[in-house]
C-alpha cells in the first residue's frame, strides 16, 4: 500500500489524526479543507477526552483505546521534530480526571447503576464521600446525593491538539490544501477516483470523509449520502479566575443528554477550568440545522445548571459565549470504514461531541482497516452500511442541506 494516494476531506481533529496515521503508514496523503486547520467544529469544543460519559459498548471501547493512545501519540509527536515538540506544548494535555455529581436521590441511584456497569467494562469509577469530594473540589455544591471520581478523564486544548497532529502528518510527508471546497465526484467504473473542488480536480486512490457535521452534505455531493446531521452546542467562558475548579465536573444528567435523540434543547451542568484561568460552562445540545445564532435562553439554561454545581460562580463575569456544531448520528455511534456503495470512499465521522477524545482511536482503526490488518477493537459496530447511517432519512436530510 506504500505510495497509495489518500485524500482526507476535513482538517479538523479527526481528519488531522487520520492524516497522521496514514502518512506514517506510508500513504501519500493530501488533506483538503474549505477553511483552515481546526477552524470549524474542533475550535468550538471543550477538548474532552472522556470515558466517564460512556456506557459499556463499542463507543466506550473506542474511547478506552483513544485514551490510552493520547500520551503515547503526543510523546511521539514531540520526539519526531522540534516543530512537533513546539506544537505539543500548545496541546495543554491535562489528565486531571473527572467528577460526576448527583443532586437528587434518583440521580444518585442511576449514577450508581451506570458506574457499576462501567466498572465491569474496565472503567475506573471511585465513590467520593462528602469529605473527599470537598477536598477534591472545595467550591462544589454541598447539596449533593452522590459523587464519583473518574481518574482517566482528561482534557486538551482542541485546536492545539489538531494542529499538533496535523504538524506530525506534514512532517511525515502529507500535503495540506486549504480554501478548497469539495463540489462533486469523479468516478470510473463505479469507483471514486477524483473530486471536483473549487481549486480544481484532485485525484486519489482513496478518499476519507472527515468533514464532521458537514459529512452528510459532503457524502451527498459525492453520491453516497449518510445520515450525519449537525447538533448545536453552546459554551460560556468566564473571566480568568484564581484556581477554583480542579477536575472536569458535571452533573449526572450529562450522560442522559449525550445519549438523547430529542430535537428540543437538552442541557446539563459541565464545569471545567483552562490553563488560562477561565472556566468553561456547558453544556447544551439541540437540533437547529446550521443556524449559528447564540440563543439567550440556551445560555441562561446553561448558567442556571452550572450554578447548581458551583454556587460561587454567581458573581463571576462571563466574558464571552460561543457555539459549534457536532456530527450527530441517530444511533449515537461514529461512522468508520469503507463505503460499500462507492468503492474508494471511506468515512471517519459521526462522533458528535466526542470527536476530540475519539480521534486517535478512530485514526488507528481506519489505518488498520485500509491496510487489511487486525484492529485493536471490533470495528463492525461503526460500519457504514447500518440502518442508522443509510436509513430513509439520509437522502432527505442531505437533500435539504446540499
Amino acid at each position: 500500500m506504500n505510495g497509495t494516494r489518500v485524500a482526507v476531506l476535513g482538517a479538523g481533529i479527526v481528519g488531522a489524526a487520520c492524516a497522521r496515521e496514514l502518512a506514517l503508514a506510508g500513504f501519500a496523503v493530501t488533506v483538503v479543507d474549505r477553511g483552515g486547520p481546526a477552524a470549524a467544529t474542533t475550535s468550538h469544543g471543550e477538548g474532552n477526552v472522556l470515558v466517564s460519559d460512556k456506557g459499556p459498548g463499542p463507543e466506550l471501547r473506542l474511547a478506552q483505546l483513544s485514551r490510552a493512545l493520547w500520551p503515547e501519540v503526543l510523546g511521539a509527536v514531540a520526539e519526531r521534530s522540534a516543530r512537533g515538540a513546539e506544537a505539543v506544548a500548545a496541546v495543554e494535555w491535562e489528565p486531571k480526571g473527572g467528577i460526576v455529581v448527583a443532586t437528587t436521590a434518583t440521580g444518585a441511584s442511576e449514577l450508581s447503576r451506570f458506574a457499576a456497569r462501567q466498572r465491569e467494562a474496565g472503567v475506573r469509577a471511585e465513590v467520593l464521600d462528602a469529605q473527599t469530594l470537598a477536598e477534591a473540589e472545595p467550591h462544589v455544591t454541598r447539596d449533593h446525593t452522590a459523587a464519583l471520581h473518574y481518574p482517566d478523564d482528561a482534557q486538551v486544548q482542541p485546536a492545539g491538539a489538531a494542529v499538533a497532529l496535523l504538524t506530525d502528518a506534514l512532517t511525515a510527508g502529507a500535503a495540506l490544501r486549504t480554501g478548497c471546497e469539495v463540489l462533486g465526484a469523479v468516478t470510473r467504473g463505479g469507483r471514486l477516483t477524483g473530486i471536483r473542488t473549487s481549486a480544481g480536480l484532485l485525484e486519489a486512490d482513496l478518499f476519507v470523509n472527515a468533514a464532521g457535521p458537514w459529512s452528510g452534505e459532503l457524502a451527498a455531493r459525492l453520491g453516497a449520502p449518510v445520515d450525519v446531521r449537525p447538533r448545536r452546542g453552546d459554551i460560556l467562558v468566564t473571566t480568568p479566575l484564581p484556581p477554583m475548579v480542579f477536575h472536569k465536573v458535571y452533573d449526572a444528567d450529562y450522560v442522559g443528554a449525550v445519549g438523547s435523540s430529542a430535537e428540543d434543547l437538552q442541557t446539563s451542568a459541565v464545569v471545567e477550568s483552562t490553563r488560562a484561568g477561565s472556566v468553561l460552562l456547558g453544556s447544551s445540545r439541540r437540533r437547529a440545522g446550521f443556524d449559528d445564532r447564540l440563543r439567550p435562553e440556551v445560555l441562561s439554561a446553561i448558567a442556571v445548571k452550572a450554578l447548581r454545581l458551583f454556587p460561587g460562580l454567581a458573581e463571576v463575569p462571563v466574558m464571552r459565549a460561543y457555539g459549534g456544531f457536532r456530527p450527530y448520528v441517530p444511533d449515537h455511534l461514529p461512522v468508520i470504514g469503507p463505503d460499500p456503495r462507492l468503492p474508494g470512499l471511506w468515512h471517519g465521522t459521526g462522533h458528535e461531541g466526542a470527536g476530540i477524545g475519539l480521534s486517535l482511536g478512530t485514526a488507528l482503526l481506519l489505518r488498520n482497516l485500509m491496510l487489511g490488518r487486525p484492529t485493536d477493537i471490533d470495528a463492525r459496530a461503526f460500519r457504514v452500511d447500518r440502518p442508522a447511517v443509510l436509513g430513509a432519512e439520509a437522502s432527505t436530510a442531505n437533500d435539504e442541506t446540499a
